[in-house]
């Protein structure tokens, strides 16, 4: 979520939207681009692709729906407690390693984070036999419209190869600061 859809100078052309979410007696301040989640909203609605919640926000992930105007999107997780962001990126990884290894399934994963470089965990995914795109945006841009493009291009390479419905685009998921 955040660095990813919640971020500090998105690269749209549009004005962005802005909303507080609350933790534990903390105000945090969201902002995001409304043609960002307008773009996420009509994947999930196409059913072009799962979209699952993989975020330090993940306990509070109702606030950051109703802030953006999503439906409520399945999480990868849950259950980080009140130090989200020490378990956040093991938990991030392993919903990704079992969406490629497990499930089978084609991967989008945006996380400005979490993903690994290079490496054992990197090669698990890239060897997995599935289809996936690794987007790590700028965490203070976010994800703009090159990464969209990106995304419809693997979408429809994915579509054409017959299989299952690609699995989640974790867009919202993603990380960087306070709870994401």
């Amino acid at each position: 979520m955040d660095g990813v859809v919640n971020a500090r100078r998105p690269q749209w052309d549009q004005p962005v939207s802005h909303g507080h979410a609350f933790v534990d007696g903390v105000t945090y301040r969201l902002q995001w681009s409304p043609v960002l989640t307008k773009y996420i909203k009509a994947v999930h609605k196409r059913r072009a692709a799962e979209v699952r919640w993989a975020t330090t926000w993940v306990d509070h992930v109702h606030q950051v729906e109703r802030l953006l105007r999503l439906p409520a999107f399945r999480t990868a997780f849950n259950g980080l407690g009140a130090a989200p962001s020490v378990a956040a990126t093991d938990r991030k990884l392993a919903a990704a390693l079992h969406v490629v290894e497990i499930e089978r399934r084609p991967l989008i994963w945006t996380d400005d984070d979490a993903i690994p470089v290079l490496g054992t965990q990197r090669r698990r995914l890239e060897e997995a036999g599935v289809p996936i795109l690794l987007l790590a945006p700028d965490p203070y841009l976010g994800l703009g419209p090159d990464d969209l493009e990106r995304i419809d291009a693997f979408l429809a390479a994915t579509a054409t190869l017959g299989g299952e419905v690609p699995g989640p685009v974790s867009a919202p998921g993603g990380g960087a600061s306070s709870p994401h």
